[in-house]
C-alpha cells in the first residue's frame, strides 16, 4: 500500500545526527538535510503562483539538488529534473511542456538556456551561485513540517523518459510511489543505515532517485555526490568517501573497466551496486577487480516491482515474475506466449512463439501516467493492462529474460534474430566500451544486423581483430553477426548515459563515422580482410541497389 510519503520519511530524520549528505566540501547530518530542505520549501511556498506547483531543477549532482528534492516533498511541489544534455529547440519544447512556475539553476544552466523560451520569466529563476542566494534561503529557516495537503497521491516528480527509442515523455511519480520504492528498494538492494551510497548518475533520471536517493532516505544511509560521472574519478571518490554502494548504467561500468588495471584496485570499501545493462562478463570482471557485486534489475520511470530477484536465476535472467499478473503476451492476439526453449548457448529456439511484450495485467491501476500526454497514456494502458513496450520471454523454469525494446527482433533471411543477443556478445570484447545492435534494411528484402561500437581513444578498429573475436563466440549464430559496424570514440548518448539507439538506427550506415562492412569469411592463409571500410563509392553503390530493387522508401 502506498500509504507513506517522502515528506514523512524526511521528517522521521529530524534529530538524526548521522551524516545524510556529503560532498567533497561539506557534510550535512540528516537533521541538517531536513532543516535545509524545509527552508527551501518555505521559499518555494512564498514564490508559489496559481497553476501546477512545478519547480524545474537544472543542476549537476550538487547538494542543492538533493535539498530541493526535500523542499518539494515538504511543500507539496513537483520537481521537474531538466536534462542538461538537451539543447536548443528540443530542450525548449521539453521544458515548456511541463508548465514550470519556478526554475532552480546556476550560471552554467543559465547559459544553456540562453535564447530559449521555456515559459518561465527570468525573475522566476533562482541561481544557487548568486551572491544573495545563501541569505535568501537562510531568511526562510523554519521548523520542518509537511505542507497542507501532502498525501501519498501528491505528485513529487515529473521524470523525462530517457528517449533511447523515441521522443521523451514526462512520467508522473507520486510521493507514495517514491516512498514505497524507497522502502522496497532499500531491502532489495541491501541498503542499510551504515551504507555510504555514491551517486554519479544524474539526479534528473529515475535510476538515481528510485535506486539510490529514496532507498538511502528510507534506510537513513549517507548519500554522497559526484557532480558528473568520471571513470578515472570513480575509484578515488569511492576511497575518499568510503562508499559501499553505488548506482550505474552499463556504459559506466564499461568505462570503469576500460581504465588501466592496478594491483590495488581491490583496496576499496565498495561491496555492491545496482544498475542496468551490465553484461554478465562485465559483472564478473568488476567483482574480480574491485570486489563488489553488481545487481541487475528491470524497471522504468513509469513502473516498478514487476520482477522478483532469484538467487538461482541464470546470469542473463532478471529473476521471476513478481506476481501472476506479469506475463509475456502476443500484442496482436493477447495470448500468453509459450515458454522459451533455450539451446545450450541460451539462445531462444522458438522465438516466434515465445517472445512477446512484457505486461502487467493488474498494473493499469498503479500506472500514474504521463503529464499532459493522453496519447502516451493510452499506449501504455490497453485492454485494462499495463504494457511496458519491452520484449521478453520466460524459460521453462519460470525465469524471465529481457528481450529488448519493441523492434529489437530483426528479420534476417526469414529468421528472427535478437539484436540484444548480438549487442551483448559485441560488448564482451575487452576493448569495446559500449555497443548497441539494431536492424537496418536489406536492399533486397528484410533486414541486416548492424552494430555501433564505442572504443577508447588510441584504439583503432583494426586493433580489435573483430571478425576473429566474433568467430569464437559460440552463442552467436551466423546470421547474428553484424553486417555493418559503426566505429566511434564517442557515440551519442542520452542524459543518463545510454546510447541513443533510435538515432543510431536512423543513421544506419549513412554516417560520417567510419563504417566497416562484412566482406565474407577469410580464406585460410590468404589474409583476406573480413570487414572492410566502406568508402563513399561503396555507400553510393549500396544506395543504388535499394533503388534498383524498388526499396528506395527504406532510405531516409
Amino acid at each position: 500500500m502506498r500509504d507513506e510519503t517522502i515528506a514523512a520519511l524526511l521528517l522521521a530524520r529530524l534529530g538524526d545526527g548521522r551524516p545524510g549528505l556529503r560532498s567533497r566540501e561539506r557534510t550535512w547530518t540528516w537533521d541538517e538535510v531536513v532543516r535545509e530542505s524545509a527552508a527551501r520549501g518555505a521559499l518555494a511556498r512564498e514564490l508559489r503562483r496559481d497553476g501546477p506547483f512545478h519547480i524545474g531543477v537544472l543542476l549537476e549532482n550538487v547538494p542543492e539538488y538533493v535539498l530541493w528534492l526535500g523542499a518539494a516533498a515538504l511543500s507539496g511541489a513537483t520537481i521537474v529534473g531538466i536534462n542538461s544534455t538537451r539543447t536548443g529547440a528540443y530542450l525548449e519544447q521539453e521544458v515548456r511542456h511541463t508548465d514550470l512556475q519556478l526554475l532552480v539553476t546556476d550560471r552554467a544552466g543559465l547559459k544553456l538556456l540562453d535564447g530559449l523560451d521555456i515559459g518561465v520569466p527570468r525573475d522566476r529563476f533562482l541561481l544557487i551561485d548568486d551572491d544573495g542566494y545563501p541569505a535568501l534561503v537562510a531568511s526562510h529557516a523554519c521548523e520542518p513540517a509537511a505542507g497542507e495537503p501532502v498525501t501519498p497521491e501528491t505528485q513529487m516528480l515529473l521524470l523525462f523518459t530517457s528517449g533511447t527509442t523515441g521522443a521523451s515523455k514526462a512520467a508522473r511519480c507520486s510521493q507514495g510511489r517514491l516512498a514505497e520504492l524507497g522502502r522496497n528498494n532499500s531491502a532489495k538492494y541491501d541498503i542499510k543505515r551504515d551504507d555510504v551510497c555514491y551517486c554519479s548518475m544524474p539526479l534528473f533520471h529515475g535510476n538515481a532517485l528510485m535506486a539510490l536517493w529514496a532507498p538511502s532516505l528510507a534506510a537513513g544511509a549517507t548519500v554522497v555526490l559526484a557532480p558528473r560521472f568520471s571513470a578515472s574519478g570513480f575509484l578515488p571518490d569511492v576511497r575518499f568517501y568510503g562508499a559501499t554502494f553505488f548506482n550505474y548504467v552499463g556504459k559506466a561500468i564499461g568505462y570503469i573497466l576500460a581504465t588501466p588495471q592496478r594491483p590495488d584496485d581491490g583496496d576499496n570499501t565498495l561491496t555492491h551496486g545496482f544498475g542496468t545493462e551490465a553484461s554478465p562478463e562485465d559483472k564478473a570482471e568488476f567483482l574480480r577487480r574491485f570486489g563488489a557485486t553488481l545487481m541487475e534489475g528491470y524497471g522504468s520511470s513509469e513502473s516498478a516491482g514487476m520482477i522478483k530477484r532469484a538467487a538461482d536465476a541464470p546470469p542473463t535472467a532478471f529473476g521471476r515474475p513478481a506476481h501472476d499478473g506479469v506475463r509475456i503476451v502476443n500484442p496482436e492476439t493477447l495470448e500468453t506466449c509459450a515458454p522459451a526453449i533455450l539451446d545450450e548457448h541460451g539462445r531462444v529456439t522458438n522465438a516466434e512463439a515465445a517472445v512477446g511484450e512484457i505486461v502487467d495485467v493488474h498494473g493499469a491501476a498503479r500506472f500514474e501516467g504521463y503529464y499532459n500526454n493522453p496519447e502516451a497514456d493510452a499506449e501504455r494502458v490497453r485492454h485494462g493492462w499495463y504494457w511496458t513496450g519491452d520484449l521478453g520471454y520466460i524459460d521453462q523454469a519460470g525465469f524471465l529474460y529481457f528481450g529488448g525494446r519493441s523492434g529489437d527482433w530483426i528479420r534476417v533471411d526469414s529468421e528472427n534474430i535478437s539484436a540484444l543477443l548480438t549487442q551483448n556478445v559485441v560488448r564482451r570484447h575487452p576493448k569495446i566500451v559500449d555497443a548497441v545492435a539494431f536492424g537496418v534494411p536489406d536492399p533486397r528484402s528484410g533486414d541486416q544486423v548492424m552494430a555501433a561500437i564505442e572504443i577508447p581513444p588510441g584504439v583503432a578498429f583494426e586493433d580489435l581483430d573483430f571478425a576473429a573475436f566474433l568467430a569464437v563466440q559460440d552463442d552467436l549464430g551466423t546470421k547474428g553477426a553484424p553486417r555493418f559496424v559503426r566505429v566511434s570514440h564517442a557515440l551519442p548518448t542520452t542524459g543518463s548515459g545510454k546510447l541513443k539507439k533510435k538515432e543510431l538506427q536512423l543513421d544506419g550506415w549513412r554516417t560520417t563515422d567510419p563504417v566497416f562492412r562484412w566482406a565474407g569469411r577469410a580464406v585460410k592463409g590468404a589474409g583476406a580482410p573480413e570487414y572492410v571500410l566502406m568508402t563513399e563509392a561503396d555507400k553510393a553503390a549500396l544506395r543504388a541497389e535499394f533503388i534498383a530493387a524498388g526499396r528506395r522508401r527504406f532510405l531516409p
